[in-house]
Formats: structure tokens, sequence, C-alpha cells
């Protein structure tokens, strides 16, 4: 049988004068305690997801008993790491008793039931059809489609219901800043800013670590807290003096193949080599049969992989889920190990800018198409405009491909355990 695994008690550190204030804003005798919703926004690791998560467990235990509550994340997976791990922490340290089902996604508190959903696409919202709530809490609910934003709001119905909202800035015109942030007064909401100094357990060593991760509008969102519109470049802090180098034999330790997939689009091959705690695009492959006016099958582009990779041992072939047809010839053929790749747009935009703030990544000269792709690759402004935030569907093969290697397995938990701590300021 396999062992329960025992959940630590929560290590509280002091709480800010803002942590504090939301904590007890929903307190009688509070200037705040008839708000209906509050939002916290800001800055990442600036201390609103705990004290949220304490706020909302003290709320409904004191007000509830027998009633349902929704936990919202825009997947199960997320949901699990960025709230139930520390709720539980938190019971623990608490020493409240409780009961997590696993498997049917709810969590029992004393005599009160805490649903969990994930919020990922429109259709989540039919999930939520015929429960009747007295709360919730949606966390990084600006990755949430609004319909089901409205449809949570909608299932409180139950008197003295409150609705705790947290996340990272966006667009400015996402419906989140523009329904919610920008009508709190006539929507009776307490509106929350978080930044970093709001969280007195970041030493300024810590600080200064979040702000290199970062550049442009990410550095904008996530270390300024501000709702700032996505523009121009999306990598502007590539650069090629310092990620740009030169083609050699190195000692790399291991290697992978990303690859993004095209018919009528082109097909790309990027071999990565891992060398002394780094990651090296080593080499490319890229194949556009609209510009050499010839399609190639699949057949004749896993002949191309294979000559590619040469006499390489590759751990895994990442690739796009959605390339049904070349990842079946792949396995059919048994010489590759195909991993399917982690597909979110923009987390993965989000860590191919981190990797190069933290310069893990360095790019061989001889990657001439990559390069030209890293100075084309921009913001959809149509989109912007939309409040969402897309990058231009053009030029971009070679840059999704770095997205699902990125995404896939430097960003993995047990890839960065491995990795050289120095190199990522730890």
């Amino acid at each position: 049988m396999r062992k329960k695994k025992k959940i630590k008690g929560f290590r509280f550190q002091p709480f800010s004068l803002k942590q504090k204030k939301l904590l007890f804003f929903w307190e009688k005798g509070s200037p705040f305690d008839d708000r209906d919703i509050v939002i916290a926004d800001g800055a990442i690791r600036s201390g609103k997801t705990i004290a949220m998560i304490c706020s909302f467990i003290r709320w409904s235990l004191k007000h509830f008993n027998g009633e349902n509550f929704i936990l919202a994340g825009k997947t199960i997976g997320a949901l699990k790491k960025n709230v139930i791990g520390p709720m539980q922490q938190i019971l623990t340290a608490w020493n409240l008793k409780y009961e997590y089902n696993r498997s049917e996604n709810f969590i029992v508190i004393g005599d009160n039931t805490y649903y969990m959903y994930d919020a990922n696409t429109e259709a989540s919202q039919d999930k939520l059809q015929g429960l009747t709530a007295a709360g919730a809490l949606g966390d990084e609910v600006a990755l949430f489609p609004q319909n089901f934003v409205d449809q949570m709001i909608g299932r409180c119905s139950v008197e003295g219901a409150k609705i705790f909202l947290n996340c990272n800035p966006g667009s400015p015109y996402h419906f989140i800043k523009t329904e919610f942030i920008d009508k709190f007064k006539e929507k009776n909401i307490l509106y929350m800013h978080f930044d970093m100094d709001d969280n007195l357990s970041l030493s300024q060593r810590v600080k200064e670590r979040f702000k290199r991760m970062f550049s442009g509008v990410f550095f904008k969102r996530y270390i300024l807290g501000l709702w700032v519109q996505a523009e121009g470049i999306i990598y502007d802090m590539f650069d090629e003096i310092k990620h740009k180098v030169q083609t050699m034999q190195r000692a790399y330790k291991e290697f992978y193949v990303s690859c993004d997939y095209g018919t009528q689009n082109a097909t790309v091959f990027l071999l990565w080599g891992n060398y002394l705690g780094k990651w090296y695009l080593v080499d490319e492959y890229y194949y556009s049969g609209r510009d050499k006016g010839k399609q190639k099958t699949d057949n004749e582009y896993y002949d191309d992989l294979v000559k590619f990779v040469g006499n390489r041992r590759i751990k895994a072939i990442v690739i796009d889920p959605s390339a049904a047809s070349f990842i079946a010839l792949i396995r059919q053929k048994g010489k590759f190990t195909i991993k399917k790749a982690k597909n979110d747009v923009l987390e993965g935009i989000r860590n191919v800018a981190s990797a190069l703030n933290d310069m893990l990544l360095q790019f061989n000269d001889c990657c001439v198409s990559t390069f030209k792709e890293f100075f084309s690759y921009v913001w959809d402004e149509k989109a912007v405009q939309r409040g969402e935030d897309k990058p231009v569907k053009v030029m971009d093969h070679a840059m999704d491909a770095i997205r699902y290697f990125v995404n896939t397995i430097l960003f993995s938990s047990n890839k960065l355990k491995s990795m050289d701590k120095s190199l990522l300021g730890l």
C-alpha cells in the first residue's frame, strides 16, 4: 500500500498591514464587512494568495455550517498546487480536521464541503450548473473565461455569500479589469493591490532575483503589478550579444528535440543539448512547403528527423499533441520516445522570457531561422484590444518549438531541481 503523505503545518511569517486587511475585512465592525466581492491583484510573491486562503477558510467556517463552497483554478493541477496544498498545511497548523477526497476533488472542513473546479475553457462553466454555494475562491482568476466567472458568482446565492478572487495583472482591456476592478464602487467590491513589499517573508535578495527574471510587459505586470498592454516584440529581452554563441563541439550531457509540425505551415525540429547546467540550441531543421513549393509527407519528415538527429541519443521528441499523425508514425517506428508538449501559450511565453532573462538558454549561431523569428515574433494588436494576450500567428514555428521545450522540459519540476541552483539565483 502507498503510504499516506503526512502534511506539515504551514510555517507562518508575520502578516503585513495589507495582508491583515485582507484577513479581517469581513469581520463585524470592519468598514468593509458588507462587501460582496474581494479582489486582490498585483505582483507575484506579494502574499495575496496565502492571506486570501486564510481569510476564506476563517470566514466560511465562522459564518456557515453544512454549506457548499467553490474552489476554482485554471486547472485542477494548478488549483491543487496553489490553493489545496497550502490550505492543507494551514488547516494542519490550526489543528482543524478535514477530509480530502482526491478522486472526487472536494475537501470537507467541519460540516462544509469545498468543491474543486477547473476554469480552463468556455465549457468549464457547465460543471457549476445546479450548484448552490455560500461562497467561492477563484485563484488566478484573470486566466478564467468570463462566462465561468459570471456563473461562479451566480452560483453563490446563499444569504451572506462572498466571492474571493486573486490574480496577477493582464491586459488593461481584460474583463476582470474593465468589469470588476474599474467598477469596484458600483459593484460593492473591495479591491486591494499588492506588491512584493506586502510580503514580509521575502528578503531583499529574493525580491531582486524575481526582478531579474522579467523584463518588458512581464516586468510591469508581475513585478510592478500593473495592468498594461502587451505590444511590440514579445521577447524583447532576447539579446544576440548575450544569447547567441559560436557553434562548436561541446560535451553535451543529454539531448532533446522539440518539434512544431505543420502540413501547409513550416515544420521545425530544434535540437537541445545540456552543457554545464545550461541548455543550448545545438541545431535547427526548418522546412516550409509553402516557401519551397513542395509539401512533404509524414514519412519524409520522419526520414529528415532521423538524419537531423544522427547518432545522438535523444531522451524524447517534445511535440505539440495536435500533430496526431506524425506522433503515431514516430511511435510506430519505435526509435524515439514521444513527450507531448505542454501547450499553454501565455504560460510558455512567460517561461521562455524568464529563461532568457536568467540566461538558461544559449543559441548556436547556425540557427539562422530561429534568430529571424525572434525579431518578428510580436503581439497581436487586435487581440490585445479584446483583452487577450496572443502572438501573431506568422513566422512563429521556431518560437512554438522553443516554447514546447521550455514549458515541458526546462520548467518541469525534476529538471529545475537538477539544474545548477546558482544559475537560477537560488
